[in-house]
């Protein structure tokens, strides 16, 4: 089975992120791309530009010491320049460890990610996790 541009686009950003591909992962965004992030912890909002996304990027890699890893399970797409991706994240801070459910929904702007708007299974535990 084939598989629609906006879905490769979305893997080949997982695989990248996977990779600490920062460079790759920053070419797959549009120059004001947001990613909204859920919850009352110092992660939390809005961050905006190619640059803060990466950034935050970065601190859920430093914050966790590299024991981060996402694992994708699908990625779904309406051929209209929407993506959903579901993914388990993992992680350790300090003393504390999470394993999590995420969803991702991605606005595609001209084969490129403009916006991303995360969802999680339990935004208390994220909360507290990311505090």
């Amino acid at each position: 089975m084939s598989q629609h541009p906006d879905a490769t686009l979305i893997r080949r950003g997982y695989e990248a992120f996977g990779k600490g591909d920062m460079d790759t992962l920053g070419s797959l965004m549009t120059a004001d791309v947001i990613h909204h992030v859920p919850g009352n912890n110092p992660l939390s909002g809005h961050h905006k530009g190619r640059e803060a996304v990466l950034g935050l990027y970065r601190r859920l890699a430093e914050e966790t010491n590299g024991t981060m890893a996402v694992d994708l399970h699908s990625v779904l797409v309406d051929g209209r320049g929407h993506a959903i991706s579901l993914h388990t994240f993992r992680g350790d801070r300090g003393d504390r460890g999470m394993e999590i459910q995420h969803g991702f929904f991605f606005t595609i702007v001209g084969g490129k990610i403009s916006d991303i708007d995360e969802c999680t299974q339990d935004i208390d535990e994220e909360d507290v996790f990311w505090s």
